[in-house]
């Protein structure tokens, strides 16, 4: 992991090619086609779970009215597509272990 604190591309890569013993140009290779399979489903609609880790929900949010703080203004607020990520019990039990 970077000194960030932050799991990046090429730390998966990385681990790959140490714990599974790719070369790095095929371990990295594997990551990239991973995440762009799960980009290609969640931009077909599709929502992405992955057992033991948790799942990517797609969400359709309706039309609502918002206010801006600052003016107190009421402005309409567009419908639209968001991306959640609920963690799997199992990962949750980890991170409260973890800490």
């Amino acid at each position: 992991m970077s000194a960030a604190g932050t799991l990046t591309r090429a730390d998966l890569a990385e681990s790959l090619h140490r714990e599974v013993g790719l070369s790095r140009a095929d371990a990295s290779r594997l990551v990239e086609q991973v995440l762009s399979h799960m980009c290609e489903a969640l931009s077909k609609g599709e929502n992405v779970k992955i057992s033991g880790f948790g799942s990517f929900i797609l969400r359709d949010k309706g039309e609502r009215v918002g206010r801006n703080p600052k003016t107190g203004v009421e402005v309409p607020i567009a419908p639209r597509r968001v991306l959640t990520f609920r963690a799997s019990q199992m990962m949750r039990d980890r991170i409260v272990a973890g800490s």
